[in-house]
């Protein structure tokens, strides 16, 4: 809450504009994806260098040439989303859950992304959004997931993954994304605003070929095991 608050009070100026602007893009009936992404990019690069957070990014080239993809990392607090905007060279939506659907500014970036709230409790409705992801990534959408289901709160450890975050990238036979997120806890959920870096990897992809035999839970435990690997060699 601290850093939340230097951010807004270093771009004071620029709050306002930036509110409205995320707000008009998400209300646009010519929906422009890249577009959207670029300006929601510059934003979150201006509101990380006024909140003191440093992004390193390591395996960029390891996303996919071709969009129709999806991010799996680790999930360490409200600060994730916001290292994947800073570093991801290309545009892509999220899977958030609903609590979150209120919270200012993230509510205008997401309608802006026409990212996907999910409703955990709702098992209908979860395999509905389930449905939709599928469908969209195999119309060449990317999309963001965090397999733990919420928070770990427990710094760089990892929750267990849930195999049913996985069933979209099953039916869409897209490649799956593993991405271990370091320190990405400290920016909000700590009370400093001392000067932080937050490392993002993106691991190599996971090709339908390589997983089209296994369970869901197996593809979980193997994406798990893989970012817990990049979290070890990275931190």
């Amino acid at each position: 809450m601290y850093r939340i608050i230097l951010m807004v009070v270093r771009l004071f100026y620029k709050v306002p504009y930036y509110l409205i602007r995320i707000w008009w893009l998400g209300t646009r009936k010519n929906f422009d994806l890249e577009k959207n992404y670029a300006f929601i990019k510059k934003v979150t690069k201006a509101a990380n260098r006024a909140g003191r957070v440093t992004v390193e990014s390591y395996g960029v080239e390891n996303i996919p040439k071709e969009n129709g993809f999806i991010f799996f990392p680790n999930h360490q607090g409200m600060f994730d989303a916001l290292v994947f905007l800073e570093s991801c060279p290309v545009p892509f939506s999220v899977v958030y859950k609903k609590e979150v659907s209120n919270v200012i500014l993230l509510k205008q970036v997401f309608k802006a992304l026409h990212a996907i709230a999910i409703d955990r409790e709702d098992i209908k409705q979860s395999l509905r959004v389930i449905n939709q992801m599928t469908v969209e990534v195999k119309q060449g959408r990317n999309f963001l997931i965090f397999p733990e289901g919420t928070r770990s709160r427990m710094g760089n450890q990892l929750l267990p993954f849930k195999g049913g975050t996985f069933k979209s990238a099953v039916r869409a036979k897209c490649p799956i994304v593993p991405c271990a997120l370091i320190d990405s806890y400290k920016p909000f959920d700590e009370k400093s605003i001392a000067p932080v870096t937050v490392k993002l990897i993106y691991l190599p992809p996971i090709c339908y070929e390589e997983y089209k035999q296994m369970k869901t839970p197996e593809i979980a435990d193997l994406v798990k095991m893989r970012i817990e690997e990049a979290i070890r060699q990275y931190s």
